[in-house]
């Protein structure tokens, strides 16, 4: 109960920030149009890359552009922030745990981002390229894999919080996590354009259970075993960061050092 009012009360602390939100929004779109256009010249010149028509490439293209807030592509975590000034003492001294605390109020920033900053890149794109828009079948097949997807966000974020706890400052431990998060998610280009080992490295990586995944689930690249394999994959990792951030939560507490003792 304690961890579902976290989760509700982050919806609504972030549902305050509406103007916000839709000026986000109105960036994804506007930026959503310029990498179509991209996209649209790279096809042209190589139909069917990657496996890809021209209206899955996309279509992807503003699927990640709605993503981009849900998986918090481009942010770090406020724990981080609280590990360097010391608040987070008070985290610690709640009648609850710290990992699933922060994992609650990601889960309901994330609901609300997907929300308020998911659909009107889509609109857009469907408005103005057609972009596939699948049955409700698949809906439901995708908003999984983006629950999935969030949940490995959140573990590799949360490690990266979590290294504040050693290094002081996470801007550049948080500054190389972004640049993963944008090349091996999908995020730039589909990682099935990527040639040779890189494409087989990339999509073993936590990061493309980001991007890459959910995406293929909406185009209907992941269907049957092929889903389920895709489910397990996104949950494998989740388990194991999650698994990870436990044990180093353990190490934090024994390292956590607040000023006067």
């Amino acid at each position: 109960m304690t961890y579902a009012l976290v989760c509700w009360f982050s919806f609504r602390r972030n549902a305050s920030y509406r103007l916000a939100a839709l000026g986000e929004a109105f960036t994804n779109t506007v930026f959503g149009f310029i990498r179509a256009a991209i996209l649209i010249a790279l096809w042209e010149y190589r139909p069917h890359l990657g496996g890809y028509t021209v209206t899955d490439a996309v279509t992807f293209c503003f699927l990640t552009q709605a993503l981009i807030g849900p998986v918090q592509i481009f942010g770090g975590m406020d724990l981080a922030e609280r590990v360097r000034t010391g608040d987070v003492a008070i985290d610690l001294h709640r009648p609850a745990d710290l990992q699933l605390w922060w994992l609650a109020d990601d889960l309901g920033r994330a609901a609300y981002t997907f929300l308020a900053r998911g659909f009107l890149p889509m609109v857009a794109g469907w408005v103005a390229f057609g972009i596939l828009l699948p049955e409700p079948s698949r809906w439901a097949a995708f908003l999984v894999a983006v629950l999935l997807a969030v949940a490995v966000s959140f573990g590799l974020r949360y490690l990266v919080a979590l290294a504040v706890f050693w290094i002081h400052d996470s801007r550049g431990v948080e500054g190389m996590a972004m640049v993963c998060s944008l090349f091996f998610s999908g995020m730039i280009l589909p990682l099935v354009v990527f040639p040779g080992a890189l494409g087989t490295v990339a999509q073993l990586l936590p990061w493309s259970a980001l991007i890459q995944i959910p995406a293929d689930v909406y185009l209907g690249k992941r269907e049957g075993w092929d889903l389920v394999a895709a489910y397990g994959f996104q949950a494998a990792w989740a388990v194991v960061l999650l698994l990870l951030g436990r044990a180093l939560t353990g190490a934090a507490h024994r390292k956590l050092v607040i000023q006067g003792g």
